[in-house]
């Protein structure tokens, strides 16, 4: 039995494939052994070293308030990149070469740019050019830098999933009348999301990511950087950074499945009801209330 894509697999490779997944969960089961035994021998699996996580302090002092400015500073990052993403992906598209340039030069600009170095000179420009106080400078600093990497990268997302689209759905919006923006806005934009979603959630959960820059370079007082005063204080390095790791599987999990939930409403809200319009009613319409404008000759309605 065959497909399109490949020849499915005979009784010999099925038993092929069956044996390689007994092996590759063998050693994945002996390798977690080794790191258990690893850790327990090095003593990192000791009860003091875990027991700061089951009260209260260690994450009302540390943990919470660090888990709080992480996500304060993705969702600024987030609000502001998204429709600024969208901006400059729509402008490389323009018709005018005033627009397109300019827009192109911004994209490929921002994007080529490490992310940590925009934080660090954005932290800077605010040292040297702005009353900013030194205990929200590294908030804005963070933010900035995001915003100007993950926008540019996020304009190329948009362009991608507008290009993506058939040409007859933009011919087809021509042909009723509709102007390049009313087609951009009514008709492309909508139904390219769908397409543009799973690569939009996977910039959003590195803008959660790249928090922790901040806290490493700018000293931003973020989940990653908390956990390190945490650590310092209980003596419980590893196990810090298992937890917070856990914290931030956690956290990105919940935004992916939210994604997922959206791509498949939105998947559904786009399916035909199959509803039918009567010809008396169809010849009631008129072509302008729709967005229509059609000829008044042999071709017209």
């Amino acid at each position: 039995m065959t497909s399109v894509l490949y020849d499915a697999p005979g009784p010999r490779a099925k038993r092929r494939n069956v044996l390689l997944s007994v092996v590759f969960f063998v050693l994945l089961a002996r390798f977690l052994w080794w790191v258990w035994q690893t850790m327990d021998d090095k003593g990192q699996l000791k009860w003091s070293l875990w027991q700061p996580f089951t009260t209260a302090d260690a994450w009302t002092t540390y943990l919470l308030p660090g888990l709080g400015d992480t996500l304060k500073a993705a969702g600024l990052a987030m609000v502001i990149a998204l429709p600024l993403g969208a901006f400059f992906g729509i402008a490389r598209m323009s018709d005018h070469r005033w627009v397109r340039v300019p827009a192109g030069v911004v994209v490929e600009f921002f994007r080529s740019i490490p992310v940590l170095l925009l934080m660090l000179f954005a932290n800077e420009f605010y040292v040297r050019s702005s009353g900013i106080s030194s205990e929200e400078r590294p908030l804005y600093a963070v933010v900035t830098g995001l915003v100007l990497y993950n926008a540019s990268v996020l304009a190329e997302i948009v362009r991608a999933g507008i290009l993506s689209l058939p040409k007859g759905q933009t011919e087809a919006a021509y042909a009723i009348g509709l102007r390049k923006g009313q087609t951009m806005t009514s008709i492309l934009l909508p139904q390219s999301v769908t397409a543009m979603l799973p690569a939009i959630v996977s910039q959003l959960v590195v803008i959660v990511k790249d928090t922790a820059l901040g806290g490493v370079m700018l000293g931003f007082t973020e989940l990653l950087n908390s956990r390190s005063t945490l650590a310092a204080n209980y003596a419980n390095v590893v196990a810090s950074f298992i937890v917070v790791g856990i914290i931030y599987i956690l956290l990105n999990l919940a935004l992916t499945t939210f994604a997922s939930w959206l791509e498949r409403r939105l998947r559904r809200s786009k399916k035909s009801t199959g509803a039918t319009v009567d010809l008396d009613d169809a010849t009631g319409l008129n072509p302008a209330q729709v967005g229509g404008s059609y000829g008044t000759g042999a071709g017209g309605v």
